[in-house]
């Protein structure tokens, strides 16, 4: 017997062994592959479609985060402006309230020195008339022994008052 030719009695067996063989495999065999495979199939299919519902949500989310992120920056800056703008405020009337305080301490003292001022002048021309007073005493009574000398005297004095005192009245004021 030839290799490369067969016997017709060995193609036959071969060709009943081949079919049994193809029978039980087509029978119990392949069914069960063709399922194994489709099932893998289904699961590969159904693996791609969550992978790709998974990226698509997770696309969602990394939007979401930056638009969240985006609006909480633009918040942050709003609120630091407001901030910024309220410390701006408070500064401006804490100077607006020391200057006033130190508008009226000002003038309260002006006031203060203005009335010890006037005080004092008031103390002064006392002082002076009263001295005034005391020397033309003396001097009167030494010149003065006379009617005529004593009125004329008083003339002159009451001139001159009078003359003091407009011109006084005039400075004072």
């Amino acid at each position: 017997m030839s290799l490369l030719v067969p016997d017709s009695g060995l193609l036959f067996w071969m060709l009943i062994s081949f079919g049994v063989v193809f029978f039980i495999l087509a029978k119990f065999a392949f069914p069960m592959i063709t399922k194994s495979v489709e099932e893998r199939k289904n699961y590969v299919e159904t693996s791609l479609s969550d992978a790709r519902q998974a990226k698509e949500t997770l696309a969602r989310v990394e939007e979401d985060t930056k638009a969240i992120i985006a609006e909480a920056n633009k918040e942050q800056g709003r609120v630091l402006n407001e901030a910024a703008s309220q410390r701006e405020k408070i500064i401006a009337a804490a100077k607006d309230e020391a200057s006033e305080q130190a508008r009226k301490t000002l003038e309260d003292a002006r006031e203060q020195i203005q009335r010890e001022k006037d005080e004092a002048m008031l103390s002064v021309r006392r002082e002076m008339a009263s001295l005034s007073c005391d020397i033309a005493e003396k001097v009167l009574r030494e010149k003065l022994s006379d009617q005529q000398s004593q009125m004329a005297l008083i003339d002159k004095m009451l001139e001159e008052v009078v003359r003091e005192t407009s011109a006084q009245g005039g400075a004072i004021s």
